[in-house]
């Protein structure tokens, strides 16, 4: 069992706190920092398909909905996942979303493309943000 610690995310319009909890992995699970498991894909581009926020949907949530297109410019084929920097009401937020996404894109074929697709609502007790937009994308591929 590991324990994944607390997150506390800060926003303008308030806080979130997300406790720790624990998590069963396997005897031989090694924790590596992000730097070491990936590394940026070059020769990438996105263009952004679709991107709605909707601050309040009128049922206490607000809903986040967008489409890239992920272009993997090489060569060879890649796995890893798109990392997406998004400005929340002026301050940047990071994250990969790939687990909530209905099309993650974990691999992307050589000269070819993934649409990444990601539509979900968040509780708006969380904290009322008024506006959000795409900073950056990036594609992370897994070393081997």
């Amino acid at each position: 069992m590991i324990t994944i610690p607390e997150v506390v995310v800060q926003t303008p319009s308030g806080s979130s706190y997300i406790p720790a909890y624990e998590k069963e992995v396997p005897c031989d699970f090694e924790i590596k920092p992000l730097e070491e498991n990936t590394k940026e894909l070059e020769n990438f581009s996105y263009e952004i398909l679709n991107f709605v926020f909707t601050p309040d949907t009128g049922k206490n949530t607000n809903r986040l909905q967008m489409e890239i297109k992920l272009n993997n410019l090489n060569n060879f084929n890649v796995v890893g996942y798109p990392y997406i920097t998004l400005n929340v009401d002026g301050k940047e937020s990071v994250g990969s979303f790939a687990s909530n996404a209905s099309s993650p894109c974990n691999g992307i074929e050589a000269k070819s493309s993934c649409i990444f697709t990601f539509d979900q609502e968040s509780s708006l007790n969380i904290g009322l943000i008024k506006s959000m937009k795409i900073a950056s994308v990036k594609y992370y591929v897994l070393k081997k």
